[in-house]
C-alpha cells in the first residue's frame, strides 16, 4: 500500500490519497509525498500547506498528472494607450514520474494555445512591458506565451538522511531565478491578467535551454542554473535556442508549512534587444519573495509579496508586488494585486529625458465557480484596475489614472481532484480526509461537521467527510494513521 500526503489544513488534518502502488524505495516514497504540494513551476517551491489543482492517473509504474488553466476574456483599458480585445489566456501541463534506481524521474510538457488565441502583439495590460514584436518594444500589452512553454526532465535522489540532490533541465524550461512563475502561483491563479512586474521577477519561466542542479533538505534548498537568458522572439510557435551563457542561483527556506521564502540572483546575457542598431543588453537581476498559504475548513488564502531589481546599462530599476486571493468552499474567490514599478523611457516607449518613471497598478476582482464535471471547475469572473502614471506621462496616457476592466470565463481542475486507475485493473484512488476534530475537516460545500462520520480506533475517535471515507480508512487504519500529524 502506498499512502501520499496531499495537503494539510491545520495541525490535526491530513488528506490521504491511497492506491495499490508499490514504490521500490522508501526514500523515494517519502520524497514524493512532500513534493506533491511543494512543487511550483520549474524547480521552485510553494509552501507545503498548498491546495492542489490537478488530475492523477496511475499507469503501471508511472504516475501521470495533468494541470491546466484557461480563460476566455474580454479586456478593456482606457486612455490614449488603451485598447479592447477578446482572447484566451491558457496553458496545459502534463507530468509523468516514476522511480528509477534510488531516485525519482519526472518528465514535463507544457503548451499554450496563445499564439492562436491572443491576437497581434498581446492583450491589453496597461503599463506592462517586455520583449519585442514586429521590431518594436512591447508596451501596455502582455505578450502571448510561446507554444512550447516547458519540455523538461528532472531526476531527484537521496544523498544521506534527509539530504537529496536534484538535476533538472530541458530545451524549454525555467532556471532557478525568481519566485514561482505567476501562471502557477496560487495567489495569481484566478487572475487572467499578468503582473506589470513580470520582467523584474519571473519572466525567465520560459527559457529555451536550461540546466539546473541543487541540493536540499526538509526546509531548505540551494540551486544554480546555466541557461539561455535571451527573450523569445515574436514567432511564438518555435524554439529560440541560444548559448547557455546566463547563470543564476537561488536559496529557498520553509520556516513553517505555510510559508516559502526565496532569494535569487542572476546574470542574463544578451537578455533584451537594444534600441535600433544597438547590441543586445545584459541584465543583472535580484529577487526576493515570501509566499503564504493558509488552508482551513472551506477556505484557501494565498498571498505573495515580491521584490525584483534589474540592472542594465549602468542603471537600476525596482519592482514591488503584493497579490492575494481568498477562496471559500472552492466556489467564491476574491483576488487583488498591487504593484509599484520603476520603468524606463525605453520600457514604456516614450520620448523623455528622465531615465526612470515610478508607475503603479491596482487590480481587484471576483470569480464564481461551479462544478462543470466531476473533475473541473468552471467560473465566471470580473476584474477592475487602475493604472497610475506620474504627471509627466499624463499627456501620453491621457490622464494620470487610467481605469480598466475585464470579464472572463475560466476552467480549471477542481481542488484536490483525483481520477486515478491502477495498472491492475480499475481500482480508484480514494481521497480520505481524517481529523481529530470534525471542525478541522475540509470537505465539499454543504458539509456539516455536526454530522461527520466517525470511528473509534485504538481508543481514539477520528472524523471523516463521509461514511465512504471512514470505510476506506478502516481497510488499513494503521497505514493511514502513520501519515497523521503527531497527537496533540
Amino acid at each position: 500500500m502506498f499512502v501520499r500526503i496531499c495537503g494539510r489544513a491545520g495541525a490535526a488534518l491530513v488528506m490521504i490519497c491511497s492506491a495499490s502502488v508499490t514504490f521500490a524505495q522508501d526514500t523515494a516514497q517519502t520524497h514524493d509525498m512532500s513534493a506533491m504540494t511543494r512543487g511550483g513551476s520549474g524547480t521552485s517551491w510553494l509552501p507545503d500547506a498548498s491546495p492542489m489543482y490537478m488530475l492523477h492517473v496511475q499507469r503501471g509504474a508511472w504516475m501521470l498528472m495533468t494541470h491546466e488553466n484557461a480563460f476566455l476574456q474580454f479586456v478593456s483599458d482606457s486612455g490614449r494607450r488603451g485598447d479592447d480585445q477578446v482572447g484566451s489566456v491558457n496553458w496545459l501541463m502534463t507530468m509523468a514520474n516514476r522511480n528509477v534506481g534510488q531516485g525519482r524521474l519526472s518528465l514535463r510538457a507544457m503548451f499554450s494555445g496563445e499564439p492562436w488565441t491572443i491576437r497581434g502583439c498581446g492583450y491589453p495590460d496597461m503599463l506592462a512591458s517586455g520583449e519585442e514584436c514586429r521590431g518594436e518594444t512591447i508596451h501596455d500589452r502582455q505578450h502571448p506565451h510561446d507554444l512550447p512553454m516547458e519540455i523538461s526532465a528532472e531526476y531527484d535522489a537521496p544523498i544521506r538522511g534527509d539530504l537529496r540532490w536534484q538535476l533538472y533541465g530541458g530545451p524549454s524550461a525555467e532556471p532557478a531565478l525568481g519566485p514561482v512563475a505567476y501562471p502557477h502561483r496560487v495567489s495569481a491563479m484566478p487572475n487572467p491578467i499578468a503582473p506589470i512586474s513580470h520582467h523584474w521577477l519571473d519572466s525567465t519561466h520560459v527559457s529555451f535551454g536550461v540546466v539546473t542542479g541543487g541540493v536540499y533538505g526538509k526546509r531548505w534548498k540551494a540551486e544554480t542554473s546555466l541557461f539561455n537568458g535571451r527573450e523569445p522572439d515574436d514567432n511564438r510557435k518555435d524554439f529560440d535556442f541560444g548559448a547557455l551563457d546566463s547563470v543564476s542561483g537561488r536559496v529557498w527556506f520553509m520556516p513553517t508549512p505555510n510559508v516559502a521564502l526565496q532569494v535569487s540572483a542572476g546574470r542574463l546575457t544578451e537578455a533584451e534587444a537594444g534600441e535600433g542598431s544597438e547590441p543586445r543588453r545584459d541584465v543583472e537581476r535580484v529577487t526576493a519573495s515570501v509566499t503564504f498559504h493558509r488552508v482551513s475548513t472551506g477556505r484557501v488564502a494565498a498571498s505573495t509579496f515580491a521584490w525584483g531589481r534589474n540592472v542594465e546599462l549602468a542603471h537600476a530599476t525596482n519592482a514591488l508586488l503584493l497579490e492575494t486571493n481568498l477562496t471559500l468552499n472552492d466556489r467564491d474567490t476574491w483576488f487583488g494585486r498591487l504593484e509599484v514599478v520603476q520603468k524606463t523611457a525605453h520600457d514604456l516607449e516614450v520620448v523623455a529625458t528622465q531615465d526612470r518613471f515610478a508607475v503603479s497598478k491596482i487590480q481587484g476582482g471576483y470569480t464564481r465557480y461551479i462544478r462543470a464535471t466531476g473533475s473541473f471547475k468552471a467560473g465566471l469572473g470580473a476584474a477592475a484596475s487602475a493604472a497610475i502614471v506620474p504627471g509627466e506621462l499624463a499627456p501620453v496616457y491621457g490622464r494620470r489614472v487610467n481605469p480598466g476592466v475585464a470579464v472572463f470565463l475560466t476552467l480549471r481542475p477542481a481542488m484536490m481532484s483525483i481520477a486515478a486507475q491502477t495498472a491492475g485493473g480499475g481500482q480508484t484512488m480514494i481521497m480520505v480526509q481524517t481529523a481529530y476534530d470534525p471542525a478541522k475537516l475540509t470537505c465539499e460545500a454543504g458539509f456539516d461537521p455536526r454530522t461527520a462520520a466517525s470511528t473509534t480506533y485504538d481508543g481514539r475517535t477520528y472524523y471523516f467527510c463521509s461514511a465512504a471515507d471512514r470505510d476506506k480508512f478502516l481497510t488499513d487504519p494503521k497505514m493511514s494513521l502513520s501519515m497523521m500529524p503527531p497527537k496533540q
